[in-house]
């Protein structure tokens, strides 16, 4: 752990998107330096690769767990399953090393990452053919998140930031690349100034819709309700 005036050490992990997001960063004043990090664009395997990805970056950064100060993790909006992997385990680490965890929306951080001084839409993938978004005026998210339909979006000036699928699927001419929060833009979004603290919030996922498990038991459930009424 660091003493007064030394640069924070922070772990950063992200599962909300398509691709699984570790990275240990310093933060010193309003300075983020990131020190190693891992992105692979798995999004089915999860709970397979984080606990190596997060041994892997800690070993690059030539620290050991019990020298970080913090945990940051995206809490979404994100699918159910990876979703939950993310946060579970980044409190799970948190909580066996006695450090705070902090969640931030993970489509914060990319838009932090897009570093763009106007209007920003970040999208990522929602799956049933839908995306999250959320608009931003430069970092400050200035509506959502939510989720809709690529088409149902109305991006106005903005620049489209997301994977380039999507982009290619809504009418805009002014877009940018990207899939995925890094590290640094996690613990940037969250500001340096609260990472810093002790005491955390408690991590809130943002799922925005109920589990497709959940939805696919309750369509069962209703297909074996009588019928009643009718000619």
């Amino acid at each position: 752990m660091t003493t007064a005036g030394d640069p924070v050490r922070v772990l950063a992990i992200d599962t909300a998107t398509e691709a699984v997001v570790t990275g240990v960063v310093s933060v010193e004043g309003d300075h983020v330096t990131t020190l190693a990090e891992r992105s692979i664009t798995e999004n089915r395997r999860h709970a397979e690769i984080l606990t190596t990805l997060i041994r892997e970056v800690l070993d690059e950064a030539g620290i050991a767990g019990s020298d970080l100060d913090a945990v940051v993790v995206g809490v979404g909006p994100g699918p159910f399953t990876g979703l939950r992997v993310g946060m579970a385990t980044a409190s799970a680490y948190a909580d066996a090393l006695g450090l705070p965890v902090h969640g931030v929306c993970s489509l914060d951080g990319i838009a932090v990452d897009a570093a763009l001084d106007g209007e920003t839409l970040v999208v990522t993938d929602a799956r049933r053919r839908e995306v999250y978004w959320a608009r931003y005026r430069g970092a400050e998210r200035i509506d959502g998140p939510g989720v809709l339909a690529p088409a149902d979006l109305e991006t106005g000036d903005a620049t489209l930031v997301g994977p380039q699928r999507f982009l290619q699927t809504i009418d805009h001419t002014d877009s940018r690349e990207l899939i995925a929060p890094t590290a640094a833009g996690l613990v940037t979004a969250l500001s340096t100034r609260d990472v810093s603290r002790k005491a955390a919030h408690p991590l809130e996922p943002l799922y925005l819709r109920r589990p497709d498990a959940v939805e696919l038991k309750d369509q069962r459930r209703k297909s074996l309700l009588p019928v009643t009424g009718g000619e």
